[in-house]
């Protein structure tokens, strides 16, 4: 039991009652009225020490119930939402409550102090943010609820150790999986009737604008009516996603490693390519291929991969680039589009890329994509005002330009580029697979 602030003040206004009655009508302390004052100073400490005591020995039969709802599974980067439900029994209830929260998270609401009245239910709810992978245990709960006459606070712990686990963006996952199925009644069906795509879907009638080019003469001749072949997007092409976990790859960016954004934009572009009916595999290298995981199709890959890549961490390695391509060459023989996702820092630093993804070319179609920092951006397109600030814009002027010289070359060599600021490199990558899917220009 802890005591109520009500209990200092009551003793701290005894001590000074007492001693100004003490004093009352003269200028000097007569020992007999010290005598009783003290007395009777201490009588009501006492009072107040043992109402204390009874408040708080009541309150333990009054104590409320609290059950914590999380997920097993949080998402990295993400504000996981974590629900408390408080019930009281006969009596109001006056709450404060910590959650045990891991330390390596950061939480929306540190704590709670509530008030509630009798046989009520209510929930709190706070988020909280992972910044890095991996199992962390959850606390208990430590509550603390006052007492009817506000004198005690009785404090203890109630039993909620659990084990979570952070993964990859399972959130950002999920709320894609959703939109590309709701895509595909849209968009593919749009791509249908403007006849992309190598593979025969169904045939339907002419329409003004259809490209005659896709007349079907035979099929017109028998049903008497003027008929068109409708294509779509070939499906099973093998996609073949390279992530690199070597030095550039550890830096911060916006709170996350660059690593864990690129693992998250690889995730995504894998669901993407299974839900387009694609084989995708994944390779993850460092000085050498760290992780291989062939190409299939169907869910039960992207429930693979995310097992496979979740306890992947980067390490401060030199990247081999040409040793990646080249595993990907002899274990892939069917023409791929090969996403390699990693960082660049100027044309000299650089050209093992360029060797590498130039060597894929032409039996398969390579794809180079980097993660830009947001803040160098930020920096590069402010106004300065001080010494300090220009020197420091120009210098990410400068990463700029060093940066756009090498990702030129690749452009140049007929590798494919994407150069996204790293928060937003899952979204961007997508839509671009999706704009080459829709196209065929594998």
């Amino acid at each position: 039991m802890i005591p109520s602030r009500r209990v200092y003040w009551l003793l701290v206004l005894s001590s000074i009652v007492g001693l100004v009655a003490a004093t009352a009508g003269t200028d000097l302390i007569h020992p007999r009225s010290l005598l009783v004052v003290t007395l009777l100073t201490l009588g009501f400490d006492g009072l107040v020490l043992g109402g204390m005591v009874l408040d708080g020995l009541r309150i333990k039969r009054q104590r409320v119930q609290i059950e914590r709802e999380v997920g097993d599974r949080l998402s990295i980067g993400r504000e996981n939402p974590v629900k408390l439900t408080v019930q009281t029994g006969d009596h109001p209830a006056v709450l404060q409550i910590y959650d045990a929260y891991p330390s390596p998270f950061f939480a929306s609401v540190p704590s709670f102090s509530v008030a509630m009245p009798a046989k009520q239910t209510e929930t709190l709810n706070y988020t909280v943010f992972p910044f890095k992978r991996g199992e962390y245990t959850w606390g208990h709960i430590q509550v603390r609820q006052l007492g009817a006459w506000g004198l005690a606070w009785d404090d203890w712990v109630i039993p909620q150790k659990q084990v979570v686990a952070v993964y990859p963006d399972l959130m950002g996952l999920r709320s894609l999986s959703i939109k590309l199925t709701l895509q595909t009644t849209g968009n593919i069906r749009r791509a249908r009737r403007q006849g992309i795509g190598t593979e025969f879907a169904e045939l339907r009638d002419y329409a003004s604008g259809d490209d005659l080019r896709l007349v079907d003469w035979k099929a017109t001749a028998r049903r008497d009516r003027l008929l068109i072949k409708v294509l779509e997007p070939e499906q099973e092409q093998p996609l073949i996603i390279l992530l690199d976990r070597g030095r550039l790859m550890t830096a911060q960016v916006d709170g996350l490693a660059r690593f864990d954004w690129g693992l998250n934009a690889t995730l995504s572009l894998a669901m993407a390519g299974i839900q387009r009916g694609d084989r995708v595999g994944i390779g993850v290298f460092d000085r050498q291929m760290h992780t291989w995981i062939p190409p299939e199709r169907g869910q039960t890959q992207m429930v693979k991969l995310i097992d496979r890549l979740t306890p992947i961490q980067p390490e401060l390695l030199e990247p081999d680039y040409l040793g990646a391509v080249t595993t990907v060459a002899k274990r892939q023989t069917r023409r791929a589009l090969v996403v390699l996702i990693t960082d660049v820092i100027d044309e000299v630093a650089s050209a093992e890329l360029l060797a590498a993804m130039t060597r894929l070319a032409p039996r398969h179609l390579p794809f180079c994509v980097t993660l830009r920092d947001p803040k160098i951006d930020t920096r590069a397109h402010t106004v300065t005002q001080t010494i300090p600030d220009t020197y420091a814009r120009a210098v990410a002027l400068d990463l700029i330009a060093q940066r756009q010289l090498a990702l030129a070359k690749l452009k140049q060599r007929g590798v494919l580029v994407l150069d996204a600021p790293a928060n937003h490199i899952s979204e961007e990558l997508v839509d671009r697979y999706l704009y080459l899917k829709a196209r065929n220009q594998l």
